[in-house]
């Protein structure tokens, strides 16, 4: 008699609860909608056509205030990588991985157009504003610190409205520094008073050197 009271009553609890509690359930297309958000996916503001033109936007002025920009590979580059090489650059250079198709929105109708030749594979880009030599020193000797001077060498750039190969790029990376010119300078200026002051030097021990003379010519007499 026992048994069936215990199994009415628990019939009872569990209609009586699930006539109380309200049950939710996620939809399929709730649950693909904020995995695309987390995950970066479709639905991603960077792959949507309002964070495409923002980039465009963002590179064509860093193009207006750039005097070279040059690529290469951006694969295989790990966020270590790309963290250390940020830190290595001077200031005013930035890089940034843009995909090839804003990267051709971007050139056109600039001087760096003709760049339009090396929009191949993953590039990433560097944008120098002002110290060329300084930034390519720089990049190389990451590269070489990390060993990546075989995988990841400068692909080409472009500067005065031309393009530049790898072996034009690598001339231009000899030349001084922006620090080095100002050092030059610098120290051509602290070695002008030495230099005045021997010039000066020089006629008046000739000018002593004549008077002693004449003296001594005088005396004879």
């Amino acid at each position: 008699m026992m048994q069936p009271l215990f199994l009415l009553g628990l019939i009872s609890g569990a209609a009586s609860f699930s006539s109380t509690t309200p049950v939710f359930h996620r939809s399929a297309s709730q649950c693909r909608s904020r995995s695309a958000l987390k995950m970066g996916g479709a639905s991603g503001y960077a792959t949507s056509l309002e964070g495409k033109k923002a980039k465009v936007a963002v590179v064509e002025d860093l193009l207006s205030r750039s005097e070279m920009i040059f690529t290469v590979p951006a694969s295989s580059l790990t966020v270590q990588d790309t963290e250390g090489l940020r830190n290595a650059l001077p200031e005013g250079t930035t890089m940034s991985v843009v995909k090839n198709k804003l990267m051709q929105r971007a050139i056109e109708g600039t001087d760096y157009e003709c760049t339009s030749s090396l929009l191949k594979g993953a590039n990433m880009w560097f944008f120098i504003e002002e110290d060329i030599s300084a930034t390519l020193k720089a990049y190389n000797g990451y590269l070489k610190d990390a060993g990546l001077t075989e995988s990841h060498g400068i692909l080409g750039g472009s500067i005065d409205g031309g393009v530049v190969d790898q072996a034009q790029i690598k001339a231009i990376g000899a030349l001084p520094s922006k620090q080095e010119l100002y050092a030059k300078i610098a120290g051509g200026i602290n070695a002008v008073p030495t230099k005045l002051a021997r010039v000066v030097k020089a006629p008046g021990e000739k000018m002593a050197r004549a008077i002693k003379l004449a003296v001594a010519d005088e005396d004879k007499e």
